[in-house]
């Protein structure tokens, strides 16, 4: 069996602490409380602070359990938030890429577009915000679904529809894409929604490494794959760029 993780059970410790009561806390208070040193305690609060769990008055420096809390039954971060942060890098990727750039999260078995950039071209395109794509058929919908197990198995559940012939429909093969999208950290989708066109994406990932959304691109199969429909690899290079950045601001 391995041994417990002593810095998990100090933060269960003082998350338990600090809703035993109503007032706030000092961290000397803590520390006491605790028998831990105060340099230990800052430490934990810091870091619990720095994921949500706790919140420090600014006037008081005392600590209170913190509003992302609440959080831990939802989804993820909030989709206006995550767009908040990733506009600056959607557009920038749209411009090294010359394509159009999609910002999805998970919503009810689909993926829910939170952010859409035109190419930057004068071609005629309409704005896909707030259009819920197929999860097995996308790049982004590949990724979410590679870093969410609950989220697969309701996909196979709810059936895998086919879109074009390079659908995929069997869930062997999904698990088999997913694994793969896992291994390289970003997903590929070659004429598996629509015929001619192909996707690549990587994940958001917040505090901890928890993925809350996916960054992608999406175009003719010419211009995102070589003739062996592999994805060309400098576009590979600023798409996950651009998740990285993201991921750096939400993580923040």
């Amino acid at each position: 069996m391995p041994g417990m993780i002593q810095s998990i059970e100090r933060s269960s410790a003082v998350l338990r602490l600090l809703a035993a009561g109503p007032d706030r806390l000092r961290v000397k208070e803590i520390a006491d409380a605790l028998g831990l040193p105060k340099s230990t305690a800052h430490s934990i609060l810091r870091t619990l602070e720095h994921v949500g769990f706790v919140e420090q008055d600014p006037r008081t420096a005392r600590y209170r359990l913190g509003r992302g809390l609440l959080d831990l039954g939802s989804a993820g971060m909030d989709a206006n938030e995550l767009r908040g942060r990733a506009l600056n890098w959607a557009d920038a990727l749209a411009a090294r890429s010359g394509e159009e750039v999609r910002l999805g999260v998970l919503d009810d078995n689909r993926v829910l577009v939170v952010h859409h950039v035109f190419r930057p071209d004068d071609s005629a395109q309409s704005l896909d915000t707030g259009v819920r794509l197929p999860l097995h058929a996308t790049a982004l919908g590949k990724v979410l679904l590679a870093y969410s197990a609950p989220a697969e198995e309701s996909a196979v559940a709810a059936g895998l529809d086919p879109y074009t012939r390079r659908t995929l429909i069997d869930r062997r093969e999904l698990a088999d894409a997913l694994t793969e999208t896992r291994t390289r950290g970003w997903g590929l989708s070659v004429e598996e929604w629509r015929p001619g066109v192909a996707g690549i994406a990587a994940p958001v990932r917040t505090s901890g490494g928890l993925v809350v959304g996916a960054v992608g691109i999406a175009g003719p199969v010419e211009r995102l794959t070589d003739t062996r429909r592999q994805a060309r690899p400098a576009l590979v290079e600023h798409v996950v760029a651009a998740a990285r950045s993201i991921s750096r601001d939400v993580a923040g």
